[in-house]
């Protein structure tokens, strides 16, 4: 049986990524690093490795920081579903510029919701499991309380698909995607409805 918790087990990294996707603002590490830390925290994610194609029990962690975001691209570890099954999971900072805001993403590959029997698509054009979008906006929420972000996004595959100017402070009233969207000290999260 395969457990969706192996990284050794490479169909668990595949199929594309559900995603908590956090716009964290200007280019800064030291940004990003603390909502590294409290997304991670957050998540309750077990370990942090630098590498998925051996067990955690066959490498050393790492330091759960940008240094190590930059040096191995991305972060992997295992967490808990809301299902009680242990999945593996990562982080991946996608960096901006002058003109473009850095991004954090905490994703759970599909390869591991398949193998731990967590359904995500009832035949609409795009995934969508409602288990998924309010835990990780529940992850989401718990980091927004130590390290605040610009926007949030949540769903299949949701880097990049908008940022926070785009919203301009409002959240769309028809969404295929969750969004949590700060408005002052306060978190709003609009699920997915369409």
């Amino acid at each position: 049986m395969t457990s969706p918790a192996s990284f050794r087990d490479h169909t668990n990294w595949s199929g594309g990524y559900y995603e908590l996707a956090v716009e964290v603002g200007a280019s800064d590490d030291a940004r990003i690093q603390a909502v590294l830390s409290a997304l991670w925290s957050a998540a309750d994610v077990q370990g942090c490795f630098g590498h998925r194609d051996r067990e955690p029990d066959e490498q050393d962690p790492v330091p759960c920081t940008v240094g190590s975001l930059t040096e191995f691209g991305h972060l992997h570890g295992q967490v808990r579903l809301p299902t009680g099954r242990l999945v593996t999971c990562g982080c991946v900072a996608i960096r901006g510029d002058d003109e473009r805001s850095d991004w954090l993403d905490f994703y759970v590959p599909l390869g591991a919701l398949d193998n731990a029997g967590l359904a995500y698509w009832d035949g609409r054009p795009f995934f969508r499991s409602a288990v998924m979008d309010d835990w990780l906006a529940a992850i989401g929420t718990e980091t927004f309380k130590t390290a605040s972000f610009s926007l949030g996004v949540v769903g299949f595959d949701v880097s990049g698909c908008t940022d926070a100017s785009a919203l301009g402070g409002n959240l769309p009233q028809t969404r295929s995607i969750g969004y949590l969207l700060p408005q002052g000290d306060t978190l709003h999260y609009g699920p997915a409805n369409a």
